[in-house]
């Protein structure tokens, strides 16, 4: 296969795991995408680094935020690496890193790296704007001038 169809197909393997799992909530979707030897190479605050991690801060994102969903902004593809960046948006309805439902509307970048093997991702290396969406649930004071 063409370099240029596995960037494309593993972009679709990355959308659709943004799109139905992450916004849609579709856990079936998930144990079908995601590898079972999965590692996750930046982890988020107490997750493990391995495809049950990756299901527990999902599951945590649709419990505190049940209207989660993102807005890809772009993505680039070099063979089975795909880069995405977006943002996050959601409703602060149950508690997320120890911060109680505010009722919120938040919203935060992402940029996030997977690789994708065979229909499936196998890595993922990520930075999140958790600071931001701190802010924004009162977890952490706002800037000056802000």
């Amino acid at each position: 296969m063409p370099s240029t169809d596995v960037s494309e197909a593993a972009k679709a393997v990355v959308r659709r795991n943004t799109e139905e799992v992450q916004g849609g909530g579709d856990f079936e979707v998930f144990a079908e995408l995601f590898d079972d030897d999965f590692r996750d190479h930046t982890p988020q605050p107490n997750m493990i680094p391995t495809k049950e991690g990756v299901r527990g801060l999902y599951q945590a994102l649709r419990t505190a935020f049940p209207d989660f969903h993102a807005e890809i902004h772009w993505q680039a593809a070099e063979g089975d690496l795909v880069t995405t960046f977006k943002t996050y948006h959601g409703t602060h309805r149950g508690t997320f890193l120890g911060v109680e439902p505010t009722g919120r509307e938040i919203q935060f970048e992402t940029v996030d790296v997977m690789r994708v093997r065979g229909g499936r991702i196998v890595e993922h290396w990520g930075v999140a704007n958790l600071f931001s969406l701190m802010q924004q649930l009162g977890g952490f004071p706002s800037a000056p001038g802000r």
